[in-house]
C-alpha cells in the first residue's frame, strides 16, 4: 500500500482509499492515502491514526436514509435492508467520534447511489451527528479544496480563485439545510442562476 501511495504521490496524485472494514481502514491511513472513503467501521485506534497522520475521513452519511427511504420502490430485499441499518448506524457513531477526536473531514456522498441534487443533504445529516455547521460548510469547501492541493485556487473567496460562489436565500450558519436550495450559482466568474 505505501509504495502504491508513494508512486502516485511522485506524480502528484491524491489518494482516496476505499475501505470499509477496521483493518483495510487502517492499512489504508499507515500506508499514507489522503483519504479514507466510507470509513464505516473506523475504530478507537483508525480514528487516532487519522488524526495523527492528517488523514481526511469522507463518510457518506446521508446515503443510508436514501437506501432505506426508497427501498420499496427500488425492491430492495429486506436483508439488505437490516445490513443496511446497521452499518449505517455504526458509521454514524464512529462519524460522531471521529468528529469529537478532530479529524480532518470532508464531505462525501457516494453519488453513484443517489441523484447529484441530492448531495446537499449531507451536510445537516452533518451537522445532526457531530458537526457545527460552520465545519460542515467548511468539509464541503476549504478542507476538500485543501485535500485536493487546490486551496490556492477553490474553496474559499479570495483575489485570482476560480468564483466558484453559490448563494441561498436563508442563513446557513444557522440552518446549514439552507444550502439545499440553492438560489445562484456562479462558476468561474460566469452566472448560471440567479433569482
Amino acid at each position: 500500500m505505501r509504495t502504491l501511495v508513494e508512486e502516485a504521490h511522485l506524480r502528484g496524485k491524491i489518494v482516496a482509499a476505499h475501505a470499509h472494514g477496521t483493518a483495510g481502514i487502517k492499512s489504508a491511513i499507515l500506508g499514507d492515502a489522503d483519504s479514507i472513503e466510507h470509513a464505516s467501521f473506523i475504530d478507537s485506534e483508525g480514528i487516532m491514526l487519522a488524526k495523527q497522520m492528517g488523514t481526511y475521513l469522507s463518510m457518506d452519511i446521508y446515503v443510508t436514509e436514501y437506501i432505506l427511504g426508497r427501498a420499496a420502490q427500488a425492491g430492495i430485499l429486506e436483508e439488505n435492508l437490516a445490513k443496511e441499518r446497521s452499518v449505517g448506524k455504526i458509521q454514524r457513531d464512529n462519524f460522531r467520534k471521529a468528529v469529537v477526536a478532530g479529524v480532518n473531514m470532508v464531505t462525501g456522498t457516494d453519488a453513484g447511489i443517489y441523484p447529484h441534487r441530492e448531495s446537499p443533504r449531507q451536510l445537516s445529516r452533518m451537522v445532526q451527528f457531530g458537526m457545527t455547521p460552520i465545519e460542515a460548510l467548511q468539509s464541503a469547501t476549504i478542507k476538500a479544496a485543501t485535500l485536493l492541493k487546490e486551496q490556492e485556487n477553490f474553496g474559499s473567496l479570495g483575489n485570482g480563485k476560480y468564483a466558484d460562489i453559490t448563494a441561498v436565500r436563508g442563513h446557513p450558519l444557522t440552518d446549514v439545510s439552507q444550502v439545499e436550495d440553492v438560489s445562484f450559482v456562479m462558476k468561474a466568474g460566469t452566472i448560471y442562476k440567479r433569482p
